[in-house]
């Protein structure tokens, strides 16, 4: 703990934690990095497994199917969590998930990956949404903010490291090692959840809504199925085409009906009335849309048109992963600190349909320079719209809707996503046939099925006739993003009918395993704001937060002598010397705040130890009662006469935890219980 010349303390000494719970947490970082690390991994090694399967008009399909399965199972996963308790479904979503990788290392056809993606995706929403869950278990809310930061670096990492390890497995070993590597850090994972990680038994009863999860998950199946068949493997007109479109109406409109009456609905339709969230869940499906589809094909364009290994075109990749982290970030902090917000998602919207645009420019003759710099501006056009979106949605709704507002924001994403990828599937599939087809008509021995089953025959061509095939890929391609272009205008127009409501102060930047994922995050109302004030909290406490409560208290004390007050009051006891040995507070800060709480007859000694005076106990308990109301002021109009029992809960136990830290009193006594 640092002492400036005035004697404020700045509160930075880190909590302890056991040993079982810092195992528990990297068990639980291991699974969210199987989780993260698959949804870029497969990136780059995607055009070696066509060319090693076949079926390039299915290969969206390969990404589409962890989408959508990850994305539906993700409410269902939090809710059976909450009912079941949150440990045995964790280890059972790692072994689904191991399961599902092993076999797609294993498949011998395009239609079996696609199942076994499925059945890996399944695993994935269970391990993204209860590795977050179990840290609200087993750490108190103090700290929340902090572990979820970590898991935010770990998906941070994987979005630069996935790409890149994606490459280097599939050109070193094989394209099937981007699954397998997941069984050997799944079983550690599991391993360690088994002996180290102990969870108290806390079970929320929940009425879960089947009938609506599998009813939306249908209606998006119904959906990206028409996009990726319609127009190649299916006539537009084709009675299967049409039966598709009308069963998804049929499915959508029971969905609406199911959502109504459900006691718990994965989607509340009344959501849909608040302005805000409409407008945002539309942006979300837009950035989903971009983002996922562009990720897709980029590395095909990269290793077919222009020649680049898989581990290089993962390289190439990292100005776009780089350029959205960056802005993603930025945007969060300045939004947190400014309170203005409008103009990122107006503003990331456009430079991302201006990406869409330059990446459409490119071809088989574009520099490397040229291509980094297209890149980078679509990911900075990204990175300045996810983050705020989903802060805009949980500043737009009431507290009871607020974890479900949150999770369907991302939600929303995620169909963008599946559905973005399935679109860009199809229209590159249509425009590679028609350009070959159009290149090679009356050529002899070139046969236009071949070169799209496995591009990898473009090589065996005469030399006079590959600039002919590598630009049929390239137009095909670059032609995705101009398709794209005008989906992210209309992103930019529902942008600036946001209305700029002023933000709550407990609503901050979400970490980045929610502006990143695929999948949505599904957290409670209480969680959310658990997350938002122990952040806050965190960070007015490197803030000087003892000086800050003193003033605000009206009493002229030092800092260190309030921290001294407010443990007192906790412990009961405390004995100064155990308290400079404990924590990094110096001990003539310690000798100076014992001194001053003693002259002014506000503590006494009772042999080695410090007790409160009446006085010193009615200062204590303003000093709380001021923090209190400081973090009940966070919470804006959620802090109403009807609040929820639960936040008055979390206020208080945040209070206890930001005044007095358990590792500093006499005894061993326990870390306070988390919710």
């Amino acid at each position: 703990m640092a002492v400036s010349a005035q004697g404020v303390t700045d509160v930075r000494d880190a909590p302890h934690v056991p040993g079982n719970v810092l195992a528990s947490i990297g068990a639980l970082l291991l699974g969210m990095l199987l989780a993260a690390l698959d949804q870029t991994i497969v990136s780059t090694a995607l055009p070696t497994i066509v060319s090693d399967l076949g079926g390039l008009e299915h290969l969206s399909w390969v990404v589409t199917a962890y989408l959508l399965a990850s994305t539906a199972a993700t409410p269902l996963w939090g809710k059976l969590g909450d009912q079941y308790g949150r440990k045995r479904l964790f280890q059972a979503a790692i072994v689904i998930f191991l399961v599902g990788s092993a076999l797609c290392g294993m498949a011998q056809g395009m239609g079996q990956l696609i199942a076994f993606r499925a059945l890996q995706g399944l695993g994935g929403g269970g391990l993204m949404v209860l590795s977050m869950a179990i840290v609200g278990d087993i750490v108190p809310p103090r700290d929340r903010g902090r572990y979820q930061g970590l898991f935010g670096a770990v998906f941070g990492t994987t979005s630069v490291l996935g790409p890149l390890l994606g490459g280097l497995f599939t050109e070193q070993l094989s394209w099937r090692w981007v699954f397998y590597v997941n069984l050997p850090v799944g079983v550690v994972a599991l391993a360690v959840i088994a002996g180290a990680l102990h969870i108290p038994r806390r079970f929320a009863r929940h009425t879960i809504d089947y009938l609506g999860t599998f009813l939306i998950a249908s209606v998006a199946t119904c959906l990206v199925l028409v996009a990726s068949l319609g127009g190649t493997t299916w006539a537009w007109g084709s009675a299967e085409t049409v039966g598709l479109v009308v069963l998804g109406a049929a499915l959508g409109v029971a969905f609406v009906l199911v959502e109504r009456r459900a006691a718990e609905p994965v989607l509340p339709p009344k959501l849909f009335r608040i302005r805000t969230f409409t407008l945002s869940a539309v942006i979300s499906f837009i950035v989903g849309f971009a983002m996922f589809g562009a990720m897709t094909y980029l590395p095909t364009f990269l290793q077919v048109v222009h020649g680049v290994t898989p581990t290089m075109s993962g390289v190439h990749m990292l100005p776009m992963v780089v350029g959205m982290l960056l802005s993603s970030t930025l945007s969060g902090q300045t939004v947190s600190r400014t309170g203005r917000w409008k103009v990122f998602p107006v503003a990331g919207t456009a430079v991302t349909a201006i990406g869409l645009l330059l990446l459409h420019r490119l071809d088989e003759t574009s520099s490397t320079a040229e291509m980094s710099s297209c890149f980078l501006v679509f990911g900075l056009g990204l990175g300045l719209v996810m983050q705020v979106l989903v802060l805009i949605v949980q500043n737009a709704v009431s507290y009871e809707n607020l974890g479900v507002a949150t999770s369907g924001a991302t939600f929303f994403r995620s169909i963008g996503a599946s559905f973005g990828v399935a679109v860009f599937g199809t229209v590159f599939a249509g425009r590679l046939e028609d350009r070959l087809t159009g290149a090679f008509r009356g050529v002899a021995g070139v046969s236009v099925d071949a070169l799209k089953s496995d591009p990898r025959g473009i090589a065996a061509l005469p030399a006079s006739l590959r600039p002919a095939a590598l630009h049929a890929f390239a137009q095909s391609i670059s032609d995705v993003f101009l398709y794209a272009a005008p989906v992210a205008l209309l992103g930019f127009v529902l942008a600036c009918f946001l209305k700029e409501d002023t933000l709550r102060g407990s609503v901050t930047a979400p970490d980045v395993t929610e502006t990143l994922a695929s999948n949505p995050v599904e957290r409670s109302s209480y969680d959310e704001v658990c997350r938002a004030l122990s952040v806050l909290g965190t960070r007015e406490g490197r803030r000087q937060i003892y000086r800050e409560i003193t003033e605000r208290s009206g009493y002229d004390l030092l800092p260190a002598a309030s921290r001294l007050l407010l443990r007192i009051k906790k412990h009961g006891t405390v004995e100064p010397g155990l308290l400079a040995e404990r924590s990094s507070l110096p001990l003539a800060v310690v000798i100076a705040a014992v001194r001053q709480v003693e002259e002014r007859r506000l503590a006494e000694r009772e042999g080695l130890d410090l007790v409160l005076t009446e006085q010193g106990r009615e200062v204590a308990e303003r000093l709380a009662l001021t923090r209190e109301e400081s973090l009940a002021a966070l919470l804006g109009d959620w802090w109403g006469p009807g609040r929820p029992t639960d936040l008055t809960q979390l206020v208080r136990e945040l209070t206890g935890e930001l005044c007095g830290s358990d590792r500093e009193q006499p005894q061993n006594g326990a870390p306070t219980g988390s919710r």
